[in-house]
């Protein structure tokens, strides 16, 4: 059986004489069944070397079945979580809960900034921050976890950990009063950050206080968009206040960093010291487009093996493009693939606007919702519609804020559940 394709390239992958597996993932593999008995549970493994058929039969591991048995089950015996809290051996957070029930994770000591560091050297805009101390500023969702946010209401400077600054004391950042952006901007000058990172929404609401502020920093080598999708209206916006190099850094809670790349160029690529990345075919009319199961690296607590991230990704000559979670990609009658990328793609050149959201109300109805300082161009509710299908019909609303998720993360398109 043929070796099913892989974002990573071949040599980290390792040899793989025909019809074995790859060196490198065998021994990942053997290790996760080494640390963790979930596996063991699921599908034994035997003890002559793998075939590709056999890493085949692994089932696919989804963050469904982890919140259903729980974090123990990676564990042999609960206790020992317990033991590696208490000696500070492990930290634990909890997941937002926007694919499934929140998911609490654990991770060994230091792993987070591990994967962070490698992360950054796989950059080549944030190779220079992985091993030397810099300033950063953090704007995201408080309950963000994979930068192990603080939850109390810290004064400044004592929510300044490693050289970073967490900036926000609450979620939904539409519903910040001006006293509290004129705490963050203030924290923000204080600081003078050389890396911004943030969720692109956040991001660019903080471009639109500081430039009521009047407020510019100078010290910024890098902008980082995680946490959610980012659209070009939201990196165009922060641009414009903070004009530094910025970079699409994709990952989760319980994987870590597993892309990085140039924001809008992509080019991102897999982050090979922290995972092996499998390409599952997701549509036949899609050769390109893929579901990814990612195995984690070097992971002692709670390992993932072909983990289903629910993301979907699409192959291009530069690298890749994160499309975003299956569920919130929409299928035209014709079977086109609709992609938040796509209604970027279309809006009218002299409409700006801090943050959009696209919702389906009924088959062929949708409502274009934006925050901005000028009505939109009456071409916009079109030219969206001509991009959504022949019949679609749009209705635009200029809004004074868009509410998040309970998570506090933001969507950019939202069809209809199916």
């Amino acid at each position: 059986m043929s070796a099913p394709a892989f974002a990573n390239p071949a040599a980290v992958l390792g040899p793989a004489p025909a019809p074995q597996l790859a060196e490198a993932l065998e021994r990942e593999i053997r290790r996760i069944y080494g640390r963790s008995p979930l596996y063991g549970r699921r599908f034994p493994l035997h003890v002559e070397p793998l075939q590709w058929s056999c890493y085949r039969e692994i089932p696919v591991l989804t963050k469904q079945e982890i919140v259903r048995h729980g974090h123990q089950a990676f564990f042999a015996d609960y206790a020992e979580i317990e033991r590696g809290l208490t000696e500070k051996r492990f930290e634990y957070e909890s997941t937002s809960g926007t694919t499934a029930g929140p998911m609490t994770v654990i991770m060994e000591e230091g792993w987070w900034a591990a994967q962070t560091a490698r992360a950054y050297r796989a950059s080549p805009i944030l190779r220079e921050f992985a091993d030397r101390p810099h300033r950063k500023c953090v704007l995201a969702p408080v309950g963000c976890s994979s930068n192990l946010c603080p939850y109390e209401d810290h004064p400044f400077p004592h929510r300044y950990f490693d050289g970073t600054v967490y900036l926000n004391l609450s979620s939904d950042p539409f519903a910040f009063p001006e006293r509290e952006w004129d705490r963050i901007v203030v924290e923000l000058q204080a600081t003078q950050p050389e890396v911004l990172e943030g969720e692109p929404v956040y991001l660019a609401l903080l471009a639109r206080a500081a430039r009521r502020r009047g407020v510019s920093v100078p010290s910024l080598r890098a902008v980082i968009l995680t946490y959610g999708k980012a659209s070009r209206q939201h990196s165009r916006r922060i641009a414009e206040v903070f004009p530094a190099p910025q970079v699409d850094l994709y990952g989760s809670t319980e994987a870590g960093y597993l892309f990085v790349g140039e924001a809008f160029r992509d080019n991102s690529q897999v982050i090979d010291a922290n995972a092996f990345i499998e390409l599952a075919p997701w549509r036949a009319e899609w050769p390109d487009v893929f579901q990814i199961y990612v195995t984690t690296r070097d992971r002692e607590a709670m390992p993932l093996l072909r983990y289903h991230t629910g993301d979907i990704v699409r192959r291009l000559p530069g690298g890749f493009r994160i499309l975003g979670r299956e569920r919130d990609l929409h299928f035209r009658a014709d079977g086109g693939l609709v992609t938040p990328d796509d209604i970027d793609a279309v809006l009218p050149p002299d409409f700006a606007c801090w943050h959009w959201s696209l919702a389906q109300t009924s088959d062929q109805r949708w409502d274009f919702h934006y925050v901005a300082d000028e009505v939109a161009p009456a071409a916009l509710a079109g030219a969206v519609a001509a991009a959504l299908g022949p019949d679609a019909r749009v209705a635009a609303f200029r809004r004074r804020s868009i509410a998040p998720a309970a998570s506090g993360k933001f969507a950019l398109l939202k069809p209809l559940a199916r």
